[in-house]
């Protein structure tokens, strides 16, 4: 603290320096309200840190899902969970941002999800400030996942943000009326927000919504061979309405006149089976075409089919028997109440595999020909592209049907297209530069290309934007150049197919890898082997079907060629910026390498084939000695047993005797009823003179008392006879501490243990109470101490012990023991846990749960 000079402070009268101390505590007072008023002010709006209120927002979201728990971890936050929750905060009106459909990889599932353009936008500039840090990691299907957390520089700014702003993403973040965060979660069909007390609610994130809109057929001239032309829905445009758009304030910065889409994939065809499709929608007939569907008939030698009325109405434009065919299809699918759409598709499929799926839109909304926002455009390019797979899907074979399924994991309906999108005329027409120097142009062309990779000028008139999904040409003269941007999606169509070819062969090194470890738990696991066996069957299959498409893949390159370079030179600024001339040589390269993988994959498969066979050796030698040795102690007791028996008969037959003859004496001992004045005339005149009558009489004697002897016997050995064993195959994950509770609990217990290398089986046996309909039954529980895992629960029930009208049956005592093993909790949850399922099994199970439930999500 600086020293005060004597000399700098004034020497004041008594009166003067009252009054000026007074003044002093006074504006010391209001000093003191008023900073108290400019921290209520702070608190209630954010300083001008140069942030906006959507990214100030944004960063305290973040900051909720990524706050520091201790001092050894982190907790970040992932870019797929923050654009939900960006969504639902867009949703409740806490983001100002738009959003638009995009398809979206989420656990090896193609979806569709509503992004935000805009947000994620200022995620990249709150990583370019500095206030946001990305991670990069990898996910089991060896994607890449970006991850943020708020940086220390973020946090400093965080706490000059607005009170007001916190409250609003609280209240939105948190469970209802709590302090509970709410965190994403994904049950293989939707999202959730779950807070850690059970609390939940389903995100409307999945669900994409539909505009009206009225389409023609569009197929590009080069891809004709005579035939009629398309036909024109114009006359319709006046039948496009209403939507069901939950944002009604979308921003149009974009718009574009007399557009035309063209939505391209690669499906593995051939000569054959563009013969069996011209066949299928009858090309070769005198009445071509017709009304299409993907209805399995099973009756097909009955009278009649009754099916719904989503079909699709074909009418074929030109075919070559084998070669290709173009046709136009009419969609005739349910829509949402109030949204009308009159879709007419441009469909041609060729032999090499590509297939374009083209519409020129008459209208979209209240908007005829021109002037669609590209936010609407977005909407439409989803429907199109999820039409045209039901389109395709009705008119291909099984077999190509399987090959897709296949490849996309059972998600092939919801599987990934290129989009090309030509338009005449684009409001505002500015440079490339201009459009890739302004985020807000970026945002509008990110939501019908995907992440905008490049913009150029191929002419005055003429732009080009390349996205991850596809592209955007724009410009009077664009249809001239259709022969170039169709070979363009040729190629990058197989390029497309070829990535999730390639990544479904890593998904199935995957599961050689998974069955490797289960082949390995074979001596511990008694459904190891049968579960190895089965997986071993359905990869074999997998990977032949991948080298199926592999030839088909190879196939198509040969017969793909590189389009000539044009003379003009907006066309030579085209094929350039397009890259075409390398391209085929790059496709044919990655082909080579996707098939290298494979063949490692099937030397894998061939190595998992060895290994479980020597597993089942190791196994049936084992059973065998364990046979041998039990067989050696069966004969060992049945000569025992066998000695036993006959002892035991000629010892009841003594023991019977010794029995009569005890009686016998007890008559006629010292004293005896012959003595008596009464029976001494019948003794000495019937027993003493004749001779062997006492000889028949203890013969008889004898023979009543081993009939009666034998009769219990005979009873007894019944009753033994009638005994009830119900034995039941587990094989389930157990808590061995919750059965122990259970056995120590029971009487007249024992128990045996046998150790063998990574098992220890115990047989653990108990006696009931007679609360079993009068009898006491004897359990025994089966069960592998070290892996946790209840094997056999064997019940031993004499029924004629027990009261006749109160025995119980062989189902009514396996359900009376096993609600007696849920109740105690022995049983643990091992779903997924022992054997875990194939990508496609997964797949398949959460299509039969939500078939079960009545929510199957499969159109």
């Amino acid at each position: 603290m600086p020293r005060l000079s004597m000399r700098s402070v004034p020497v004041l009268p008594f009166e003067e320096m009252h009054g000026t101390i007074a003044a002093a505590l006074y504006m010391g007072d209001k000093g003191r309200e008023a900073e108290r008023k400019e921290d209520d002010d702070v608190s209630s709006s954010s300083e001008d840190n140069g942030l906006t209120e959507n990214q100030n927002r944004l960063l305290y979201l973040i900051d909720l899902h990524t706050s520091r728990t201790n001092d050894d971890g982190c907790r970040w936050i992932r870019r797929q969970a923050l654009s939900v929750l960006l969504y639902d905060g867009i949703v409740n009106n806490i983001f100002d941002y738009d959003y638009s459909p995009q398809s979206t990889l989420v656990e090896n599932r193609r979806i569709w999800i509503n992004v935000s353009q805009e947000g994620r936008s200022d995620i990249e500039l709150l990583r370019d400030e500095e206030l946001l840090n990305a991670l990069l990691v990898s996910s089991k299907s060896y994607k890449p996942v970006v991850l943020y957390q708020v940086s220390d520089k973020g946090h400093d700014l965080l706490r000059t943000l607005a009170r007001r702003d916190k409250e609003l993403v609280n209240s939105f973040a948190h469970k209802p009326e709590s302090r509970e965060l709410l965190r994403i979660s994904w049950d293989g069909d939707s999202y959730w927000l779950e807070s850690s007390s059970g609390y939940k609610r389903r995100s409307s994130v999945t669900e994409v919504e539909d505009v009206s809109y009225v389409s023609s057929a569009y197929i590009p001239q080069c891809l004709r061979f005579g035939g009629r032309p398309t036909l024109s829905n114009a006359h319709r445009a006046h039948e496009s309405g209403e939507t069901n758009i939950r944002d009604v304030n979308l921003d149009e910065i974009i718009t574009l006149n007399s557009v035309s889409i063209i939505v391209a994939e690669y499906i593995p065809f051939g000569a054959n089976q563009i013969l069996t499709l011209n066949n299928n929608v009858g090309s070769t007939e005198r009445v071509q075409g017709g009304y299409v569907s993907n209805v399995l008939d099973d009756d097909s030698s009955g009278t009649a089919l009754e099916i719904s009325n989503d079909m699709t109405r074909v009418e074929v434009l030109d075919y070559t028997q084998s070669s290709h065919i173009n046709f136009e299809a009419e969609i005739r699918f349910r829509e949402a109440p109030g949204v009308t759409q009159v879709e007419t598709f441009g469909i041609s499929l060729n032999a090499e595999g590509t297939c374009f799926y083209g519409m020129q839109l008459e209208a979209v909304q209240n908007r005829i020909k021109d002037n669609i926002s590209l936010d609407n455009l977005s909407r439409v390019l989803v429907d199109v592209q999820q039409d045209s797979s039901s389109i395709v899907g009705s008119v291909l074979s099984q077999y190509q049907r399987d090959l897709l399924d296949l490849v996309f994991v059972g998600d092939s309906v919801n599987r990934n297209k290129l989009s090309l999108v030509i338009a005449n005329e684009i409001t505002p027409h500015l440079t490339s530069g201009e459009y890739m120097n302004s985020p807000e142009y970026q945002n509008e062309f990110s939501q019908i290309v995907g992440d905008v990779k490049a913009a150029y000028d191929i002419s005055e008139q003429v732009s080009l934007v390349f996205g991850s999904q596809g592209l955007l040409v724009c410009g009077p003269t664009a249809r001239n150049y259709e022969p170039l941007l169709c070979a363009y999606l040729q190629f990058q169509s197989l390029d497309l197919f070829l990535q999730n070819l390639f990544s479904r062969v890593w998904i199935l090194n995957d599961d050689v890898r998974t069955s490797f470890s289960i082949v390995k738990s074979i001596c511990h696991e008694p459904e190891a082997l049968t579960k190895s066996r089965s997986r071993l069957c359905i990869l074999s299959k997998e990977i032949i079907m991948l080298e199926q498409i592999m030839s088909y893949l190879e196939e198509a390159l040969g017969m793909m060629g590189t389009p000539l370079e044009p003379p003009e030179q907006d066309g030579r600024s085209l094929f350039s910026r397009l890259e075409l001339s390398g391209m085929k040589g790059q496709l044919v390269r990655r082909v080579k390498d996707a098939q290298q993988n494979l063949n490692a994959s099937r030397q894998h498969l061939d190595l998992l084939r060895e290994q479980i066979d020597i597993e089942r050796r190791n196994k049936s030698a084992q059973m065998g000695l364990e046979m041998e040795k039990s067989s050696k102690q069966i004969i060992a007791l049945q000569k025992t047993n066998g000695d036993v028996v006959r002892s035991l008969k000629i010892l009841q037959v003594v023991f019977s005797g010794m029995l009569s003859f005890s009686l016998l004496d007890r008559i006629t001992g010292d004293w005896s009823v012959v003595d008596t004045e009464w029976l001494a005339e019948f003794v000495d005149a019937v027993i003493k003179k004749n001779a062997l009558v006492w000889f028949f009489i203890s013969m008889g004697v004898w023979a009543i008392i081993a009939i009666m002897i034998a009769r219990h016997t005979y009873i007894l050995n019944w009753k033994s006879r009638g005994t009830t064993t119900v034995e039941v195959i587990v094989n389930r994950k157990i808590s061995t501490s919750k059965l122990r509770e259970l056995i120590l609990q029971k009487e007249k217990t024992s128990e045996d243990r046998k150790y063998r290398d990574a098992v220890c089986i115990v047989t653990a046996s108990y006696q009931e109470p007679a609360e079993f309909g009068g009898t006491s039954p004897l359990v025994s529980l089966e069960y592998d101490d070290r892996n946790q895992i209840l094997l056999k629960v064997t019940i031993d029930y004499n029924r004629r012990e027990a009261k006749r009208e109160h025995a119980l049956s062989g189902e009514e005592l396996r359900q009376k023991v096993f609600c007696e093993l849920d109740s105690h909790c022995v049983f643990a949850d091992d779903s997924g846990t022992r054997f875990p399922d194939l990508a496609a099994e997964k797949r398949r199970k959460t299509v039969l749960f939500k078939a079960a439930a009545g929510t199957d999500s499969i159109t």
